[in-house]
C-alpha cells in the first residue's frame, strides 16, 4: 500500500465544519409515532427476514431516546432480544466509541432513533471503522431527511431502510452508476 493510500484510510471521517454549513441545521427530531413503531417493527419481522436480535442505537435527546426505549419494549415483547442500547452526543471530537459498542456483538440488525445530523457523523465513522452495513440497518422517521446520503457521501446509506410517520416504509438506494442520485424513495 502506498503512503497516500494509507493516509486516506486512516483519516477522520468527520464532517467538516464547511460541509454542515451547506446542508443547514439537521438537529431536530420529532416524537415517534405508533403507526410508525409498527411500521419498523413490520420491516424487521418481514417475511424471510430472520432477524432476532438487534443493537439500538439513538441520539441522546429525548424523542430519540423515547423511540429507542418504545422500540425496545415492543421488540422483547414478540420475543426479539436487544443486545446492547448505544447512544452518542450530536457533537464529539470522534464517534468510534458509539461505533464500536453498536457493532461488537453482530446483531442480525441495527435499530436507530437519531437526528440527522449526529447519525451522519456516526454512519461515517461506522463505514469507516467497522463492519457494519446500512442494509441491516432500520430507522425512525427522524433519520427521513433527503439531505443525509449526501452529507454522508457515496454508499455510506446505501440499503438504508426506515419507517415513516404515517405508517409507511421508505429506503435510501443508489441508482446504478449515478452516485449523485442518492435519495429516498418509497418502499
Amino acid at each position: 500500500m502506498n503512503i497516500r493510500a494509507e493516509r486516506e484510510r486512516s483519516r477522520s471521517p468527520l464532517i467538516g465544519a464547511a460541509e454542515l454549513v451547506e446542508f443547514g441545521d439537521l438537529s431536530s427530531t420529532t416524537p415517534h409515532t405508533e403507526a410508525e413503531l409498527a411500521a419498523l417493527i413490520g420491516l424487521l419481522t418481514a417475511p424471510k427476514s430472520r432477524i432476532e436480535t438487534v443493537t439500538i442505537g439513538h441520539s441522546r435527546d429525548a424523542d430519540s431516546l423515547a423511540a429507542a426505549e418504545a422500540f425496545a419494549a415492543a421488540w422483547e415483547a414478540r420475543g426479539g432480544k436487544v443486545l446492547a442500547s448505544v447512544d452518542w452526543p450530536e457533537t464529539a471530537a470522534s464517534w468510534l466509541r458509539p461505533a464500536s459498542r453498536l457493532t461488537a456483538e453482530a446483531p442480525d440488525a441495527w435499530v436507530m432513533a437519531a437526528a440527522p445530523l449526529g447519525f451522519a457523523q456516526l454512519a461515517r465513522r461506522l463505514r469507516h471503522s467497522t463492519d457494519w452495513d446500512p442494509a441491516r440497518t432500520f430507522a425512525f422517521a427522524s433519520l427521513r431527511d433527503s439531505r443525509l446520503p449526501a452529507l454522508t457521501g457515496p454508499d455510506t446509506l446505501h440499503g438504508l431502510r426506515g419507517a415513516t410517520a404515517d405508517g409507511g416504509a421508505w429506503h435510501v438506494r443508489r441508482p446504478l452508476g449515478h452516485v449523485l442520485g442518492l435519495g429516498f424513495s418509497p418502499s
